[in-house]
């Protein structure tokens, strides 16, 4: 990743494009730069002009007579072509294309887009851009603003990675108000060449950088980038991400046939994307900042070495002087992944003997609001030191006996002694802010509202147990991949896009599935001899191409006892099937043995271009889409992923015993959303699948496929010679 020094720590740099116009965006980088205090060699290239703010122009980059590590070109497309040839030719070692005109306004663009990175690409030069504001780097020693934004940051140690230019500077003039320094600041466009994936990697290794933000409109890369940011977020040196995704909102999933495909939007991958890397998602700009307060939080380790502090569970103890802001603190613990924290005997016998009878001696706090500096220091020193305690949150509200410098200093005391977080909020503005500024320069996260600090906390603690999860071994698969391609090829070489129970349930047994006996039937009388070969209780559903979901065609019936109730339910069926669609091809009447009793869980997969196959695992049944309770995952997953995708859904607590219900077979559905991400794998021309419902038994019994259905891609023809 050395090829990116020369873009965020260039010794020498031609803006190539420079104006001497005020307004212009040649003029207003170049004067960025200067004004900014570049360390390195600055050299405007313009052919028309002598000299720019009073410094000496070159009409092209190859006449500047010293070497070149960083080209900012700020020209229209074909002049950009031009200018980067010249730049290959002077031995430039980075490139940042301001300009705009490529590949974001049609095929023309694209086209000199695609050909610039080729020729960087061969000549081994990085490019950034187009269509970006450019790049900052604070650091002393280097002090590059080669970028629109008049505001050089302050030097901090948080790098920010953002698609959209015009977000950058409203982030800058928002981290000023703040007081946030930066390590590296850059916007990456179009991303022709440098991605969010390199700069992450970069960053990684960027001895300034503790916490990385990035605002992101879309990825280009599923499973890789899955696999290297995991290295980054738990590696020998985790760093965290903080990521903000536009377009959480969609307009709905595309239309699909599946009910994993009307589930899965493309907000669905992305989640998967961020669970499965290690990446926190926020909500909001000012969640951004929170967090990555919260995360720059260190504390000396008994080696002189710091490390971030990072709750070691999620027990909150809340310390107040009012008790409106504590309750609200409350809630959003809980609302946040945490708990309050109950405190022990000792504890709170600690508690008593400093503070007054009036006080709240259980969690949350209250010191009550004529506290002085020592009565929060004592209460908080009593709460951080107990064993079931977590981290804190300090909550002050300025009162006309409120010591707030003496509050903060007493904090700041006791978490440099202590290895748990401890958040703080001094509510208010004015009257606050020489404690926070005293906060804020000692290193301890301070907000201005209670929730905000519970939800970091709550970041923090997610990104804790991200840390810390235990890696499980595999289990063995029972696989039959021959088998179950040579299905799928026969369906399609058929013509066939849509694969029912009878070939689906075959699929499934190739990867695991314990299925039940079926068999299909043409007429009622023949129900009747199957069934009673079967034996009773059996289910009887209709097959039609035309009809996928079965249910809300009336085309199911269950718990047939004898030989009446299957002619009835024979000629209730194939009314229901003609009355629901009579242009539908009725294939016949599947015949079905009854599974045993069982949670009632659906496993599915909606096939992505770009990302590949996206599993889904939820509450099943015909409850799916009403309850929309499910998790998603992109193929492939190991054991470790199974385990939390299905510990992830609301209704896990119905699966693994609930108020005298027996624990289901979580060890089995486990292993069986490692067959079906194997399956959907090894058989690209799977597109869409649903598994619903898969009966989940006692633990120890396993689960059984009650329906399936899957949907291929068709076989694509090839062009005539």
């Amino acid at each position: 990743m050395k090829s990116l020094d020369a873009i965020f720590s260039p010794k020498s740099l031609a803006v190539i494009g420079a104006s001497s116009t005020p307004g212009k965006v040649g003029h207003d980088i170049f004067e960025n730069i200067l004004t900014g205090g570049f360390t390195g060699t600055l050299y405007p290239v313009n052919p028309k002009a002598r000299s720019i703010k009073s410094v000496r122009a070159y009409p092209s980059v190859s006449e500047i007579p010293d070497e070149i590590d960083l080209g900012m070109i700020i020209l229209s497309p074909e002049l950009a072509l031009k200018s980067v040839e010249e730049c290959i030719g002077k031995g430039v070692k980075g490139i940042v294309i301001v300009s705009a005109g490529f590949r974001e306004v049609g095929a023309e663009g694209r086209k000199i887009e695609d050909r610039i990175v080729a020729m960087c690409s061969e000549a081994g030069i990085r490019v950034v851009g187009p269509n970006c504001l450019g790049v900052i780097n604070p650091n002393p020693n280097v002090r590059l603003n080669a970028s629109f934004s008049t505001r050089m940051p302050s030097f901090g140690n948080i790098s920010f990675i953002s698609q959209s230019g015009a977000l950058c500077t409203a982030v800058l003039d928002y981290a000023a108000d703040r007081d946030f320094g930066f390590s590296k600041f850059i916007s990456i466009g179009n991303k022709a060449d440098v991605s969010e994936l390199d700069l992450l990697k970069y960053f990684h290794q960027d001895e300034d950088t503790e916490v990385i933000m990035i605002y992101v409109e879309e990825l280009r890369r599923g499973m890789e980038f899955i696999e290297e940011v995991k290295a980054i977020t738990s590696g020998d040196r985790p760093t965290p991400i903080l990521v903000i995704k536009s377009g959480r909102t969609s307009a709905g999933a595309k239309a699909a046939m599946s009910h994993t495909g009307a589930l899965a939007g493309s907000e669905a991958v992305y989640d998967a994307i961020f669970h499965q890397s290690g990446i926190i998602r926020v909500d909001s700009i000012n969640d951004l900042f929170d967090y990555a307060g919260a995360f720059t939080f260190k504390s000396q380790s008994v080696t002189g070495k710091y490390k971030k502090k990072l709750p070691q569970g999620n027990r909150l103890a809340i310390v107040t002087n009012a008790g409106g802001p504590g309750i609200v603190a409350t809630d959003m613990t809980v609302s946040s992944g945490l708990q309050l924290a109950k405190f022990k005997e000792e504890t709170v016998e600690t508690l008593a003997s400093y503070l007054p009878e009036t006080a709240n001696l259980n969690n949350p706090v209250d010191v009550i609001g004529d506290a002085a500096s020592d009565r929060y220091e004592h209460a908080l020193a009593a709460v951080i030191r107990d064993e079931g305690v977590d981290g804190a949150v300090v909550i002050l509200t300025p009162q006309s006996m409120t010591n707030v410098l003496g509050t903060a200093e007493a904090i700041v005391k006791i978490a440099a002694r202590s290895p748990k977080p401890i958040l703080c909020c001094f509510m208010g503005i004015i009257d606050v802010s020489v404690g926070v500024k005293f906060l804020q320069e000692n290193g301890v996260p301070t907000f201005r509202f209670p929730e905000d600090a519970a939800k970091a906390f709550g970041a923090l603690y997610r990104y804790s147990k991200w840390l810390n999860r235990q890696i499980f071994a595999e289990h063995e698969q029972s696989t039959d991949r021959k088998k179950c391609q040579e299905i799928v090829k026969k369906a399609l070489k058929a013509g066939k896009t849509y694969i029912g129970e009878i070939g689906g349930l075959e699929l499934l047994q190739c990867y695991g599935f314990n299925t039940l006996q079926t068999e299909l039937v043409k007429t009622a009388k023949e129900a009747v001899k199957v069934a009673d070969k079967m034996g009773f209780p059996v289910v009887m559903k209709i097959v039609s191409d035309q009809i996928i979901h079965k249910s809300d065609a009336g085309g199911v019936e269950v718990g047939l006892q004898n030989a009446d109730e299957i002619m009835i339910a024979y000629d209730k069926i194939m009314a229901n099937a003609k009355a629901y669609d009579e242009k539908a091809v009725i294939d016949g009447v599947l015949i079905q043995a009854m599974a045993p009793k069982g949670q009632e869980v659906i496993m599915g997969m909606n096939r992505y271009d770009v990302f590949g196959p996206l599993l889904m695992f939820g509450y099943g049944g015909i409850f799916v889409e009403v309850f929309q309770d499910v998790s998603f995952r992109l193929a492939p997953i190991r054991r470790n992923s199974a385990r939390r995708m299905i510990r992830d859904i609301k209704a896990f607590k119905l699966l693994n015993g609930f108020r005298g219900k027996p624990k289901t077979d979580i060890e089995t559905l486990e292993k069986l959303l490692v067959g079906l991400s194997n399956m959907v794998c090894d058989n690209p021309e799977i597109q869409e699948l649903d598994i619903n419902p898969l009966l989940v038994h006692p633990q120890g019994q396993g689960a059984t496929v009650a329906d399936c259905r899957i949907l291929l891609k068709p076989i694509e023809e090839e062009p005539k010679k």
